[in-house]
């Protein structure tokens, strides 16, 4: 009889309590309890809903309990990054977490210059700057409110905040820890001189763990009412790209010559090391470096990703346009191709209040023909994301010294066909998409090894491949000239 492994993904739309069926050989996933994700204004502040996530997952569990019983194994969660809870000695929660995207830390990058350099930051940190870091975060947020760091007694990340409900153990799992530009990549431990020279409290920050740590058993009271056992509490990659990078289906090489696009609301396009890459050319090109599981390191950019459709789709059905994401695709496929081009990493598409408003502003301001359809906007923001993405792809070829052949697309944008072509053509790389659940898979295979059923990284990516169905895209050879002048047209744009 197949064990279940229980695995709880949210993002920043929607959260799930995932079933991973394991038979020995493939992971078999089953989808238990979805949820609706999103930030809201509170004050004037844009926050996360943190104790309502914590109530459906205990709904999810439930239901888990009553279909699988005593088969389930273990338990783990995975959510976004960046942001954090603060709380009292007590372990109460002081107030509801900021989500990343509220304005607070606009402008924030460059003024932290004044107080530590860019190269000393980089050099301490090896992470990308962006503003919406949690280093960021917490200057806009001491600066506001010292007073509620005066009654912090401990600083979780959103999963780590997750998983202490779960098991009682307080913790900063290390991959999503490498994320808060506050943690040494070198030492492997918190960057306290670093949080020092900004005036920051160090006092709160947690214990560090690896992925794979098994935290403690169920919280009785959480058992209790969800009735479930006692079951172990393990510490995935909980920041969701690092269980996103575990479940690529690369094949072990002595000289990894791949890339990946974990792809969703954010395209993180990266390559897999043995160390992180801390030099000046990584700092010229505002490379991050994340950890990963088992010592590798997750060299990667962040890049906007599907946050403009998604942000496009939401505003297109306020106004009485088409509401359906296939119906979307199908109207970029027949818009004209390469003709208007942006920067999909510029601020103001962080989070506008009108995203096609945004988009037409942006093609307006750099001199490209402005899209007038919903079909010819979405398109924009494809096709100038999968440039996007051959740009980093160069960059990362040039930092690590290796020739990329293919690149593994995982997660949910595995879905778009047009994107993935796009991708194959933009970067003239044979493209393998697949798994969409890549993270979901990652978090149970970890969650697997630590109870002894698997052994290295290589073994999860064969169980991945095997349970798994991959779609492999070629670049269009009578397409490649027009890719090239767009690409030339596209490297003025940023």
């Amino acid at each position: 009889m197949e064990q279940v492994y229980l695995g709880i993904d949210i993002g920043a739309e929607s959260g799930r309590l995932m079933a991973g069926l394991w038979d020995g050989t493939r992971m078999r996933l089953e989808e238990l309890h979805r949820f609706p994700n999103g930030a809201r204004e509170v004050n004037g502040g844009l926050r996360w809903d943190i104790t309502r996530l914590w109530e459906e997952i205990q709904n999810g569990l439930r239901l888990a309990a009553q279909r699988y019983g005593p088969r389930i194994v273990s338990v783990g969660v995975d959510t976004w990054a960046l942001d954090y809870v603060l709380m009292s000695a007590a372990g109460e929660l002081l107030e509801e977490p900021f989500c990343y995207r509220d304005p607070r830390t606009r402008g924030l990058v460059e003024a932290s210059f004044q107080r530590v350099p860019r190269s000393e930051i980089f050099a301490e940190t090896g992470l990308q700057f962006m503003e919406i870091n949690t280093l960021y975060q917490w200057i806009a947020h001491h600066r506001a409110d010292p007073a509620v760091f005066q009654a912090t007694d401990c600083f979780l990340m959103i999963p780590d905040w997750l998983n202490w409900k779960l098991s009682g153990v307080k913790a900063a799992e290390f991959t999503n820890a490498t994320t808060t530009q506050f943690l040494n990549p070198v030492t492997r431990k918190w960057s306290v001189g670093l949080l020092e020279r900004f005036g920051l409290p160090t006092h709160l920050l947690p214990i560090l763990v690896e992925p794979g740590t098994r935290l403690g058993l169920l919280q009785p009271e959480v058992a209790q009412r969800t009735g479930l056992a006692q079951i172990p509490v393990i510490a995935p990659a909980t920041h969701d790209t690092g269980s996103a990078v575990v479940g690529v289906p690369a094949q072990k090489s002595s000289r990894p010559d791949w890339a990946y696009i974990s792809s969703g609301t954010w395209s993180l396009v990266g390559i897999e090391t043995t160390a992180p890459l801390i030099n000046p050319l990584a700092l010229e090109l505002n490379i991050t470096n994340e950890g990963g599981v088992d010592g590798t390191w997750r060299v990667l950019k962040n890049v906007m990703g599907l946050w403009l459709v998604q942000q496009c789709r939401k505003s297109f059905a306020a106004n009485g346009g088409t509401n359906d994401y296939a119906a979307l695709m199908t109207l970029a496929a027949a818009a004209e191709p390469l003709r208007s081009l942006v920067n999909p990493d510029a601020p103001e598409f962080l989070n506008p209040p009108d995203m096609p408003a945004a988009l037409r502003e942006q093609c307006r301001r750099v001199g490209q023909p402005i899209p007038e359809t919903e079909g010819a906007l979405v398109r924009c923001a494809l096709e100038s994301l999968a440039l996007k993405y051959a740009v980093v792809l160069d960059q990362l070829e040039r930092l690590s010294g290796v020739r990329i052949e293919v690149i593994y697309i995982v997660g949910g944008g595995a879905r778009n066909t047009l994107l993935n072509q796009m991708t194959a053509d933009a970067c003239q790389r044979r493209v393998v998409a697949g798994p969409t659940e890549a993270t979901v898979l990652g978090n149970l295979l970890v969650q697997a090894r630590a109870m002894g059923e698997l052994g290295s990284l290589a073994e999860i990516r064969e169980v991945v491949r095997q349970s798994s169905e991959l779609v492999e895209y070629l670049p269009d050879a009578s397409s490649a000239e027009k890719w090239s002048a767009a690409s030339a047209r596209f490297a003025k744009l940023i």
